[in-house]
């Protein structure tokens, strides 16, 4: 059992159309129908990219065209760019909003961007109703300037791109109305009948002993790194069980999170941590289970299910533990996680980000030391945005759903 389980990793919060083309699609045919060799198109290498074969691109067009219409995405908004050259079909919002900020997409009246109503199960098997994300945000937020997102390879399909939004969605509409109890620094707390110290018992499929986590959320006492990722492993198992029913596929992740024997270890990238004082060099190269880690990522720029960290960047209160910094999924509409609903079940993006600041003049406690507050100006907010490098607390990867089905999915090595 991974110690990180057991404590917090990081607290949590207690207290008018543009249409380029550059060359037609007919015109991309490949006699040999080989791969491309350039992945991203070099003169905008931003949006949604799809890097494959002239034929493919030629069937890929249409299809994508049609997800994102009916999804609600207004074509008339998005900047298509084809690269013959490069073998690449990008899509990228058209300025001017292609300015690489996402948490405010929508509050942009152009975009008509509404919140979605989906239905989760409860213990008792009766639905609930949660107000989460649109595919529309999730779709915008991927077109947006400030990072790229390629499908390439096995990839070259456009059901990769319609099950990597809709286990977005899914990830962050179980995040929603989550409220876990906060293990104050002691032990976490587990369903018996699923869970021995965090390690599942055996005789339950595992989406079984997960989904128990969230209809059963007053046995579970966990910090915010083991919270968050089993929001992210119920986003997808559930995806599979439920949303899209495929058997071959629940099969294959639950195997991939059990190649180990210990489901909730190695979700994420071992780089992810590369700042903390006892990391590997071994762990550079280990792949996460679930998660890809996307670097250089324009500050404000999140996409919804998306796993960013804000580091406390404090060497005194870094060494409290819990207080090292703060795992945060981001929920759309300018909103991250609140596992414990200590804060309505969201924090903005401002709040998050003072969050974590204040520890360094000891304010673990909203109500308990606010008059340790030191108040922020907008000059400091625009700092802590930039990496710890640049003065800032933001760290500038996130890490990101796999594409499952259409991706070799990693061996973590034993």
């Amino acid at each position: 059992m991974n110690i990180y389980q057991l404590t917090a990793f990081g607290a949590c919060a207690l207290v008018g159309g543009v249409l380029l083309v550059t060359t037609s699609l007919a015109d991309l045919h490949s006699s040999n129908g080989a791969e491309p060799r350039t992945p991203v198109n070099k003169r905008s290498p931003a949006g949604l990219v799809f890097s494959c074969s002239a034929q493919q691109l030629q069937q890929i067009k249409p299809a994508v065209d049609s997800y994102l219409s009916g999804e609600g995405v207004d074509l008339g908004l998005v900047q298509t760019i084809v690269d013959a050259q490069a073998h690449t079909l990008q899509y990228t919002l058209a300025k001017p909003f292609a300015d690489a900020i996402t948490l405010d997409l929508v509050d942009r009246p152009a975009l008509h961007i509404k919140e979605a109503l989906v239905e989760l199960p409860t213990a008792d098997g009766s639905p609930r109703t949660v107000i989460t994300v649109s595919k529309a945000e999730i779709l915008y937020a991927m077109l947006q300037a400030g990072r790229t997102t390629v499908f390439d390879g096995k990839a070259c399909n456009a059901q990769a791109l319609i099950d990597q939004i809709g286990i977005r969605q899914n990830t962050v509409a179980w995040a929603e109305s989550l409220s876990w109890r906060w293990p104050e620094g002691g032990p976490a707390a587990w369903n018996k009948k699923y869970w021995r110290d965090g390690d599942p018992v055996k005789g339950y499929p595992l989406h079984e002993a997960i989904n128990d986590a969230f209809i059963n959320q007053d046995l579970y006492a966990i910090g915010c790194y083991t919270a968050t990722k089993l929001v992210v492993i119920q986003g997808v198992l559930d995806y599979y069980e439920r949303i899209q029913p495929n058997a071959h596929m629940l099969e294959l992740v639950q195997n991939q999170l059990l190649q180990d024997h210990d489901p909730l270890s190695h979700i994420e990238p071992g780089v992810m941590w590369h700042f903390e004082a006892d990391h590997k060099e071994a762990d550079r190269a280990r792949p996460g289970k679930l998660l890809a880690l996307k670097n250089g990522i324009a500050p404000k720029n999140f996409i919804p299910g998306d796993w960013a960290y804000f580091l406390n960047t404090d060497p005194v209160t870094y060494e409290k533990t819990g207080y090292e910094g703060s795992n945060a999924l981001y929920l759309g509409r300018g909103k991250f996680d609140d596992y414990y609903n200590d804060h309505h079940h969201a924090y903005t993006y401002k709040e998050k980000m003072h969050e974590v600041y204040q520890w360094r003049n000891k304010v673990f406690s909203s109500r308990r030391d606010v008059a340790k507050v030191r108040p922020l100006t907008a000059t400091d907010f625009e700092k802590l945005a930039g990496t710890p490098e640049q003065g800032g607390i933001q760290m500038d990867y996130r890490a990101v759903p796999l594409l499952f089905g259409f991706q070799s999915l990693p061996s973590i090595g034993h």
